[in-house]
C-alpha cells in the first residue's frame, strides 16, 4: 500500500510499505480521509517537536502525524466484537506517533479507538472526530462545574479548535459566545456557527467594549484555544469564573492576586470515549458542522502543499485522500 513518510525536516513523500495485518483485538480500516492537525504537521514536517523540550527523529514514523480519519472496516481481528467487516468509523483518539499513522491507505487499529460513523454524509465531516472529541472533553469538564448551561461564554482563538468549541458550547446550552481572533475570516465563520458576537483582541477599541471580570456582563467561562500568554492573560481579565486551557501551552503564566477568591484556572483534560460519543452525537444532530472547516480537499501525494497552506494561513483544515483520485 501506499503511505506517507517524513524523511526529513521539510522533506515527505509517498512509499510503498505491506498492508498492516490486524492484531486479534484489531480492525483492518481502508482510509477514506485524513484531515490535518495544523499545528502537528507544521512542527514535524518542520523539523520542531510540538511540546517543548522533546525530540524528534527521522525518517519519521510511517503515517504520521496523520490520526484523525474516516474509514471502513474491512477486516477484523478474531476478538473484535464492538465493529465489523463494512462498517464505517472514525478514529477518535491520537493512536501515539510511534506506531504507524493513518496518512496511508489502510491502518489496523484497536477496536477501542474506532467509532461507528454515519453513512450519509462526506468523509470531510467525520475525518476531524479526534479534534471534536479533544475540544469536547474540555467542554463536558466546565458542564460538570455548572459553568456553560445559561452562562455568558468566550473563546480565544478561532482555529479549527475554537470554531468546534464555539458550536459545542452553544449546543451545552451557553447564554451567548464571544468569540476572539485576529482574523476577519475565522471572525465571520464563528458568527455562523453562532457566536453572539467576535473581537478582535489586537483592536484596542473593540477590546474596550469587553467588560473585565468584575464588571456587569464579564464573561463566566472562556476557553483558551490560541496558546499564547496574552490571549490567556486576556481571557482571565475578563472571565469570573473558568478559564479552560485547551490549547497548547508552552509559556508560564502569571495567575494574578486579583484572580485569588473565584477564578478557577484549568489545564487540558483526558481524552475520553464519552467525549467522542457527545461530539458524535452533535455531528449526527446537527449541532455540529466538522465540513465547513476543511476548506481544501487534496490527495495525499500533495502533503507538502497542503502544510505550506495551513503555514501561510491560506487553509484552515485539509482533508487528505490516500491515492491520487479526489472525489
Amino acid at each position: 500500500m501506499k503511505a506517507l513518510q517524513i524523511l526529513e525536516p521539510g522533506r515527505a513523500a509517498i512509499v510503498d510499505i505491506p498492508a498492516p495485518k490486524p492484531k486479534p483485538n484489531e480492525a483492518l480500516v481502508q482510509i477514506e480521509a485524513v484531515t490535518t492537525c495544523p499545528h502537528w504537521d507544521m512542527h514535524i514536517l518542520g523539523g520542531q517537536p510540538m511540546f517543548a523540550g522533546g525530540a524528534l527523529d527521522y525518517p519519521y514514523t510511517v503515517g504520521q502525524p496523520g490520526h484523525e480519519a474516516v474509514g471502513r472496516v474491512v477486516a477484523t481481528g478474531s476478538k473484535v466484537t464492538t465493529v465489523s467487516e463494512g462498517q464505517r468509523v472514525c478514529v477518535w483518539r491520537d493512536r501515539g506517533h510511534d506506531v504507524q499513522g493513518c496518512y496511508a491507505e489502510y491502518v489496523a487499529a484497536d477496536e477501542a479507538v474506532l467509532i461507528p460513523a454515519p453513512e450519509g454524509l462526506p468523509s470531510e465531516a467525520l475525518a476531524p472526530l479526534e479534534l471534536a472529541m479533544c475540544v469536547s472533553v474540555h467542554i463536558l469538564f466546565a458542564e460538570k462545574l455548572a459553568a456553560l448551561r445559561g452562562k455568558r461564554v468566550g473563546v480565544f482563538g478561532l482555529g479549527p479548535a475554537g470554531l468546534v468549541c464555539v458550536q459545542l458550547a452553544r449546543a451545552a446550552g451557553a447564554a451567548g459566545v464571544l468569540a476572539f481572533d485576529p482574523l476577519p475570516q475565522r471572525r465571520a465563520l464563528a458568527s455562523g456557527f453562532g457566536a453572539a458576537r467576535t473581537v478582535d483582541p489586537t483592536d484596542p477599541k473593540a477590546m474596550a467594549q469587553v467588560p473585565p471580570r468584575n464588571a456587569n456582563g464579564a464573561l463566566d467561562a472562556c476557553f483558551d484555544c490560541a496558546g499564547t500568554v496574552g490571549a490567556v492573560r486576556t481571557a482571565m481579565a475578563v472571565t469570573r469564573e473558568l478559564v479552560v486551557l485547551f490549547a497548547v501551552q508552552r509559556e508560564p503564566y502569571t495567575f494574578l492576586p486579583e484572580y485569588w477568591g473565584g477564578l478557577v484556572l484549568a489545564g487540558a483534560q483526558p481524552h475520553t470515549r464519552e467525549g467522542a460519543e457527545r461530539a458524535m452525537t452533535h455531528i449526527r444532530n446537527g449541532e455540529l458542522d466538522l465540513r465547513t472547516l476543511v476548506t481544501h480537499t487534496l490527495p495525499l501525494s500533495e502533503y507538502s502543499r497542503a502544510v505550506a497552506l495551513l503555514k501561510n494561513q491560506e487553509a484552515l483544515k485539509i482533508a487528505l485522500i490516500p491515492g491520487d483520485v479526489v472525489q
